[in-house]
């Protein structure tokens, strides 16, 4: 589903021997096959947006929240256009090492302990992705059994309990699909997570005019000592202590750089020039599905929108058939997501602890068994969804999507350090690194807080 959704693309040792960006990339490989071969410019944008899209997409309404419309909108902004930014990076130096994955930019610029420091980053970005979307069925999927119970009390039923349920599903579908040696099918599947992200953002927008305000006083006074938000009115600005989750969820939204690369060399008649245009649409387009979904479900709840925006609807439209299809939609993309994931995940913890070792099926069930038994706990353990969303989005997702780009580009680029494009990487490094540290001290001063 991405933001937040990584690549599962597993070729870490393809090279490319091209050097000239008006070459294309994968020309000498290709040159015999014609210039057919390969996937369209509309196919590459649709792989690039289904890996960006994914759970962060029910965190931004939050966001906004928590930081006003135009706020929001001009921090959403500008994350996408440094993303934007830093795929053109990533996509220079691809030209300049021949270098198609994003480990062995680290190889190639800090030797061995670089690409163990970018595959640990992918590891646990992939595993904060993970765990945001077992959170998705620990809350929503008792809603959606619920949704289908008629009469009757069902309060205190096992099958209603989030936790139990998230144990279950992840015992008898997530696990054994994740054990699998190859299923390429869930990678079609998981295709489908885009249109149901879309799909989501048209419901969000139809489904305004049906949440009522001012909320019901019953149940907003139930987490909420005054209703200030009853008035249903909209704020352009806004800063409180939940606006440190706001940058983090972004960037945990518009993370797709690991899937750049493999995009890049899969695509017809590849060039730089045709890959960041390929980028710049993938990113826009994410950017007015973000935006709309953000905005209309911020207007449908005001300060009362949860952290998780499919919480709202639970609360106040239960029984709504389109928020059911909305919410079974959902939890099928992350039950078949969820497996998928698990592949570059293991695969970076078998090249950091057994890369000098055969293949063994009993080594492959136990990773896999530690992976997926420490995404149930923090599924189950963590509170709230945007507890994942700011401190992946503040560590994992800054470096892969600002810091890292803007060294690999200082360290490895030969231009002069005062030319447009070291600046401009140098200002990237700093501004990742000054968002991650930012962003992690704020979210912790309002753990420590609220505790």
């Amino acid at each position: 589903m991405p933001s937040a959704q990584p690549s599962i693309n597993t070729d870490y040792g393809h090279h490319v021997s091209s050097t000239d960006e008006s070459t294309p990339l994968l020309g000498r490989q290709r040159g015999q096959e014609g210039t057919s071969s390969g996937a369209s410019f509309g196919f590459s944008v649709f792989n690039l947006m289904n890996a960006i899209m994914g759970s962060g997409i029910l965190g931004l309404a939050f966001a906004m929240a928590s930081t006003g419309i135009v706020g929001f909108s001009i921090l959403l902004l500008l994350v996408a256009l440094l993303a934007a930014y830093s795929i053109h990076l990533l996509l220079r130096l691809c030209i300049q090492t021949a270098v198609t994955a994003y480990e062995d930019l680290g190889l190639v610029a800090f030797g061995s302990s670089g690409k163990v420091l970018v595959a640990c980053t992918i590891l646990i970005q992939n595993m904060g992705a993970m765990s945001s979307y077992l959170f998705i069925i620990k809350t929503e999927l008792p809603a959606a059994i619920a949704g289908f119970l008629s009469g009757g009390d069902h309060s205190g039923a096992w099958y209603l309990d989030g936790r139990l349920v998230l144990i279950i599903t992840s015992v008898c579908i997530v696990f054994p699909l994740a054990l699998l040696p190859k299923i390429g099918f869930l990678g079609y599947t998981s295709s489908l997570s885009f249109f149901f992200m879309v799909y989501f953002a048209i419901v969000v927008v139809i489904k305004k005019w049906s949440v009522p305000c001012p909320l019901p006083l019953n149940q907003t006074m139930m987490y909420m000592e005054v209703s200030n938000s009853s008035e249903c009115k909209a704020k352009l600005f806004e800063f409180s202590k939940e606006s440190a989750f706001a940058l983090p969820t972004m960037a945990f939204s518009f993370l797709c750089h690991t899937s750049v690369l493999p995009i890049y060399c899969e695509l017809k008649s590849p060039s730089k020039s045709r890959m960041q245009n390929v980028a710049n649409v993938g990113i826009s387009l994410s950017f007015i599905v973000y935006f709309i979904s953000a905005l209309f479900g911020y207007l449908s709840f005001y300060d009362q929108v949860d952290s998780e925006l499919l919480q709202g609807y639970s609360k106040f439209l239960p029984n709504d058939v389109l928020i059911m299809t909305v919410r079974l939609s959902i939890l099928l993309a992350v039950m078949l997501t969820v497996p998928l994931i698990h592949f570059p995940a293991r695969k970076a913890v078998m090249m950091m602890l057994f890369s000098n070792y055969p293949f063994s099926y009993l080594r492959h069930i136990m990773v896999t068994l530690v992976l997926n038994v420490i995404i149930v706990l923090l599924a189950i353990y963590v509170p709230d969804i945007r507890n994942v969303f700011g401190v992946v989005g503040s560590t994992t997702s800054t470096c892969l999507l600002f810091a890292f780009p803007g060294m690999f580009y200082l360290k490895l680029s030969y231009e002069d350090f005062f030319s447009c494009q070291k600046l401009g990487a140098c200002g990237l490094l700093v501004l990742g690194i000054c968002i991650g540290a930012c962003s992690l001290t704020l979210i912790t001063m309002d753990w420590a807080y609220n505790k």
